[in-house]
């Protein structure tokens, strides 16, 4: 007797499920990772009684049930093109998620994370909007290819302006803080003056910095000499930290406003003095004006010279107990000087002595001597009627003194002297001898 068929219509119930259409074209398949295996739906399987081994009911149930899986509508049959796409998806996301780097992007000191396609570090810049200038610093640089994990940092420069020990420069550093920018530059700032505090944040804009460093100075005054350690800005405030003061007109030996540096001696000038006004000739002028009534060699003086006045201030210095040299400061003139003015003949000469004849030598006698023979002036250099001298008298063959001669010897050798040089012997009375 056959054994009866384990399901009333011969059909096990999954051949009453909906049939799913077949799924046409040629898929890629990739092993999906095991999270998405855990999301297909798992089959549920029926176990069927076995039948007796004997006869051809067993073999009757076995090609029965190899029948059935070949059916179109086969459940295993509808189940195989939907793991076929499931592992076609699966195998996208994976290419998709081997593509995607996570990275940390520091920019200015702000760190982000980010997730990019980017090759290299310069598509990363461009796809964030990152610009970069001349003096700003990336790390790894630009062009550098970039992998999961990858460290990215931006740093901006900035402009500052430092003056460093009384010399400006024009610098940039990629440093936020006044205290990173001097590490940066090299700047050894231990005990120096800084115009602005080292925790300072330096802005995109820059900053303008005076460093300055300190010095050994050594300040000579009064006899003694002292040494100070200082980060001074000029040479007075070094003097006074050594604890010396500058009174009145004292000053030092370079200029106190200067930057004093290291290793500079610096002598203070102690200074007293005042001012002291004297009153100066100032010397008149010759104007020389020529005259064709003259003799030429003739020279007559018309207006006598005077010399002006002249008002001058002068400093008088003391440095160090030693006195120097006056030093003018100001001048006035009080009284202008006149000029002395001279007729010089042009008329010439004559021939011989007796050219002289007409002369009135009377009269010129009377304006040297008072007409004396005699006379001497009170130098006792000038003697006779016209005031001869010793050696003028010799070359007119005269000999002795001309005091010493007769008159008419004296008028003689006068009138020869005037055939010689005109009246330019007696500058003052000469012009009596024309009346």
């Amino acid at each position: 007797m056959p054994y009866p068929h384990p399901y009333a219509d011969g059909c096990p119930p999954e051949a009453h499920e909906p049939v799913l259409p077949r799924q046409t074209g040629t898929a890629t398949l990739v092993a999906p990772p095991p999270a998405v295996l855990a999301d297909l739906p798992t089959a549920t399987l029926v176990d069927v009684p076995a039948a007796p081994r004997a006869g051809a009911g067993h073999r009757a149930g076995r090609r029965r049930r190899a029948r059935y899986a070949e059916r179109p509508d086969s459940p295993v049959r509808r189940l195989l093109p939907q793991a076929l796409v499931v592992a076609f998806l699966a195998g996208g996301t994976t290419a998709f998620v081997a593509e995607d780097k996570a990275v940390e992007l520091t920019v200015d000191g702000t760190p982000r994370t980010l997730h990019t396609f980017a090759d290299d570090v310069t598509e990363l810049l461009a796809e964030e909007g990152v610009e970069v200038g001349a003096h700003d610093v990336v790390v790894p640089g630009p062009g550098t290819g970039l992998g999961d994990g990858e460290e990215i940092e931006v740093r901006y420069g900035r402009p500052l302006r430092l003056t460093l020990d009384g010399e400006r420069h024009e610098v940039w550093t990629t440093e936020r803080t006044v205290e990173g920018a001097l590490r940066q530059l090299g700047v050894r700032a231990e005990g120096a003056y800084l115009s602005a505090a080292r925790s300072r944040r330096i802005g995109r804009e820059g900053l303008a910095l005076d460093v300055r460093t300190e010095r050994s100075v050594t300040v000579m005054a009064d006899g003694r000499a002292r040494t100070v350690r200082t980060n001074a800005a000029t040479v007075r405030e070094a003097v006074e930290e050594a604890g010396i003061t500058l009174r009145g007109q004292d000053t030092t030996s370079v200029p106190p406003d200067s930057f004093p540096r290291d290793g500079q001696t610096v002598t203070v000038l102690r200074i007293t003095g005042g001012r002291e006004v004297r009153e100066e000739p100032v010397p008149f002028v010759v104007r020389r004006v020529a005259d064709p009534t003259q003799f030429k060699g003739t020279e007559v003086v018309e207006q006598t010279g005077q010399p002006g006045l002249r008002r001058v201030t002068y400093s008088l210095r003391t440095v160090n107990g030693v006195r120097l040299k006056p030093r003018r400061v100001r001048a006035e003139v009080v009284r202008a000087p006149r000029a002395q003015v001279v007729k010089v003949g042009t008329r010439p000469l004559p021939a011989s002595g007796h050219g002289a004849d007409g002369l009135d030598w009377q009269g010129l006698a009377a304006c040297e001597s008072g007409g004396r023979p005699d006379a001497v002036d009170p130098s006792g250099t000038y003697g006779g009627l016209y005031q001869f001298d010793t050696r003028t008298w010799h070359s007119l063959g005269g000999s002795g003194r001309p005091q010493d001669a007769p008159a008419a010897e004296q008028t003689y050798r006068a009138k020869k002297l005037y055939t010689r040089r005109g009246a330019s012997p007696w500058p003052h009375c000469g012009a009596r001898l024309h009346g």
